[in-house]
């Protein structure tokens, strides 16, 4: 899977099946969006610049805006940033793979969260979006990212398919790109901290 048909086939999802919370309904899917960004509160420092990349069409980033923060939207499917718009109107997105974030963005943000999107992707396009997110990051920002590692960590097939991590592959690519893990007792996500590279 590339990262443009990853794109591709959100484009083409449906919006009922994009999360399993909608199964139930939409107040669930809607609460659950709640529910993370509560527990992000927790972690970002208040009020600063975040980039959710990926948001879909806003479940994490509506809520999270709602509590203070400067939140920009950030996804690859134009079809998500017609649904969060239609939500939220004035809340801005921008339109990228990952890769290019930084060059999308006016200035570095103080955290970027990326949700349930790199888990869908191969390890070769997985990393370039980790380089892309981080770049858009400035140097003591935060980075909040669903980048699970396993014991036996493999890579998913197809766009809906789960790619884990080793955690020895994880710690090449931070030392490599400037990312520092963070204790991250109390939050389901691993959380990295933007250092020099190296």
């Amino acid at each position: 899977m590339t990262i443009d048909s990853v794109i591709t086939a959100w484009d083409q999802a449906d919006p009922a099946a994009i999360h399993p919370t909608r199964g139930i309904s939409e107040d669930a899917y809607r609460i659950s969006g709640e529910n993370q960004a509560d527990l992000l509160s927790t972690i970002l420092p208040a009020g600063c610049k975040v980039v959710d990349f990926g948001c879909g069409d806003g479940r994490v980033a509506i809520p999270l805006a709602a509590l203070g923060y400067e939140v920009i939207g950030a996804d690859g499917s134009q079809a998500m940033l017609d649904r969060i718009a239609a939500a939220a109107p004035d809340l801005p997105t921008v339109l990228t793979d990952g890769t290019d974030l930084n060059d999308k963005l006016e200035r570095k943000a103080d955290a970027v969260i990326s949700l349930a999107v790199l888990i869908h992707h191969t390890y070769e396009s997985a990393e370039r979006i980790i380089e892309g997110l981080r770049a858009a990051v400035r140097v003591n920002g935060l980075l909040v990212l669903d980048w699970p590692v396993s014991d036996e960590p493999v890579e998913g097939a197809g766009w809906i398919g789960v790619t884990t991590w080793s955690r020895e592959q994880q710690d090449e690519i931070c030392q490599r790109i400037g990312l520092k893990r963070l204790d991250q007792s109390g939050s389901p996500w691993p959380i990295f901290r933007a250092v020099k590279a190296g």
